[in-house]
């Protein structure tokens, strides 16, 4: 599949009015499946609303792309994050109810052994995670925003508590994965500030 992925900063007396506006255009897309909803408190550098859209492949995306684009340029939206990119989920049937998304950058020096150690170490969390449904980790094709993303880690969960307990709060997070984002460390790689989004969704995402 490939994805699209937006963080958008609204003023704040037009968020729904931009909520309603971006959800039409997702609507008749094409895209198989999509959300566009307000991110939750604890979103960091998350933006106010969060859109995703995933299309069969990008053939599709580049023709829906206008209207969105489009859409994006209200003068109401002040900054957006984000980036497009494929990849195929992977789900365990769970039902979910939040979609949570890490946008991050990766430093252009970091050798393809150490991308790969990284990488790896991301695709072994679900593995600790009983809280989490579904989720893919990403190279990223075009980022959107003032930093050159690289990564898209993204992933369903149960419920908030699924999240920023068991996912957050794991030895697997902060012993072993936050090592790469921690600048005390010798071993950091994500130097740049990441795009912590999530938001609540009623069907599936991310699963088949």
């Amino acid at each position: 599949m490939f994805n699209v992925t937006r963080l958008l900063d609204v003023e704040s007396g037009e968020r729904d009015r931009v909520l309603t506006a971006i959800r039409t255009v997702a609507e008749r897309s094409g895209a198989l499946r999509w959300i566009v909803e307000p991110t939750d408190t604890g979103s960091r550098n998350g933006g106010d609303v969060l859109a995703h859209l995933r299309f069969p492949d990008e053939s599709a995306w580049r023709i829906a792309e206008p209207q969105l684009a489009a859409a994006l340029a209200d003068p109401a939206i002040t900054r957006i994050n984000g980036a497009t990119y494929a990849g195929t989920p992977i789900g365990t049937g769970k039902p979910a109810t939040v979609y949570r998304t890490l946008l991050l950058r990766v430093q252009p020096d970091t050798s393809t052994q150490t991308l790969t150690r990284f990488e790896s170490e991301l695709k072994s969390m679900p593995g600790y995670v009983g809280t989490m449904c579904a989720w893919q980790l990403s190279r990223v094709t075009e980022p959107t925003g003032s930093t050159e993303w690289t990564h898209v880690f993204e992933q369903e969960f149960t419920d908030v508590a699924g999240l920023m307990g068991p996912y957050l709060m794991h030895p697997i997070h902060w012993a072993v994965v936050d090592r790469w984002f921690d600048p005390e460390t010798t071993e950091v790689i994500v130097r740049d500030r990441v795009c912590h989004s999530f938001c609540a969704i009623d069907r599936a995402v991310l699963q088949p």
